[in-house]
């Protein structure tokens, strides 16, 4: 059986027992390079986990009798690998281990309730901000494209009153969590989550 593995927002602190078990038992570890950097000790073979999703696919499935765990960055259900794993193997053949994401490692830390909260992703596509904005509690795990300022610029653009916090490089020696109107957002953010809060 495969095993997905949600290893939290990037530090070792944040993992499960039970993630922390089925990585120290793994003949091979799949995941991003920063992710495989975190468990180099492992004794486990590595395969990067790149853009080639369907050459990953195949080499899975050669391997399905190996103990594989594909490390997945937050919780692997939450935009996240697991999705596609077990929309190509079957729920049958993953077993999902989840993690914390970084939406609710952001909101713990800043102190915001999950409840209402709808949770999104700009990776790979383009927001519908005309439908999310019309919603009081937004959560966005963001990419390069489309991050804090490009979401500063959309509210404003509709003259709407939000506060956005931004959670940078969470869980990491250099975090940074902000608190900000629109109009003080600026440019040129690290890898983030965004809350986007309607206060009123």
């Amino acid at each position: 059986m495969l095993i997905v593995a949600g290893i939290g927002p990037g530090t070792p602190a944040l993992l499960t027992d039970a993630a922390r078990q089925a990585i120290a038992q793994a003949e091979i570890l799949v995941g991003g390079r920063r992710q495989l950097a975190l468990f180099a000790g492992s004794g486990a073979q590595t395969r990067l986990l790149d853009a080639d999703i369907e050459g990953l696919l195949a080499w899975l499935e050669r391997r399905l009798a190996q103990r594989v765990v594909v490390l997945a960055s937050g919780d692997p259900l939450l935009y996240g690998i697991g999705n596609r794993l077990v929309s190509h193997f079957g729920a049958d053949r993953v077993r999902i281990i989840p993690g914390i994401s970084a939406i609710q490692y952001l909101c713990a830390r800043a102190g915001v309730a999950m409840n209402d909260l709808l949770m999104t992703s700009s990776h790979g596509r383009q927001p519908d901000f005309d439908w999310l904005l019309g919603h009081p509690r937004v959560a966005m795990v963001t990419d390069q494209l489309i991050g804090p300022y490009q979401i500063a610029r959309e509210i404003m653009r509709r003259g709407l009153s939000r506060t956005l916090i931004i959670g940078e490089n969470l869980a990491q020696d250099n975090e940074r969590i902000h608190r900000l109107a629109p109009q003080q957002v600026a440019p040129g953010w690290e890898m983030n989550v965004v809350v986007i809060l309607d206060e009123r």
